[in-house]
């Protein structure tokens, strides 16, 4: 007799797209560390809780793969990721200097998020710093966007979980009363 998977972790269920820097992340020495922990995190505590993962920065371990990658297969995987998710975690790091590090790919991402009507856990320092747009600071008012402060995230992971289960309350809700989608 075979055994039967009985995954029952809080985010059970759920695809779970965390995105953040990439391109601009890469440096001579390699990924910038701050952020590859911060990402790694984000990924182990979701998948411990049971959640679906998809990352780019897994895929591409970091940046050590990534230019096996075309820039038409990464647009449509993500872009498909984006379709398939839950939620959408960006992770939207400072540079030394304190403004927000260069992530063309996450912005386009968060757009879709938006556009689909995917719920956004954003983790960035809050407040938001002085360089992140408007579009970015007011993203709140057409999206359903949960932001989770950078440093408290680093410091406490499971606060993802609480957000994660907070962004999609009424789709498991509406899923727990067999509503179709």
């Amino acid at each position: 007799m075979g055994t039967t998977n009985s995954r029952s972790g809080p985010l059970t269920g759920l695809d779970v797209f965390i995105g953040g820097p990439i391109q601009h992340a890469i440096l001579p020495n390699g990924f910038v560390g701050q952020l590859q922990e911060a990402i790694s995190t984000a990924i182990r505590t979701v998948r411990e809780a049971d959640g679906n993962v998809f990352s780019a920065h897994a895929a591409e371990e970091f940046g050590a793969k990534t230019e096996s990658f075309t820039p038409d297969q990464v647009s449509v995987r993500d872009y498909r990721w984006m379709r398939k998710c839950d939620v959408f975690v960006p992770i939207l790091p400072l540079l030394d200097d304190r403004t927000l590090r260069r992530t063309d790919g996450t912005h386009v991402e968060l757009g879709w998020a938006t556009a689909m009507g995917r719920p956004v856990v954003l983790i960035t320092t809050q407040p938001f710093v002085e360089s992140a747009s408007h579009l970015l600071k007011g993203l709140h008012r057409v999206g359903a966007v949960h932001t989770i402060d950078f440093d408290a995230f680093t410091g406490n992971p499971e606060l993802l979980i609480t957000a994660v289960l907070d962004a999609t309350r009424a789709q498991r809700e509406a899923v727990g009363a067999g509503i179709p989608a």
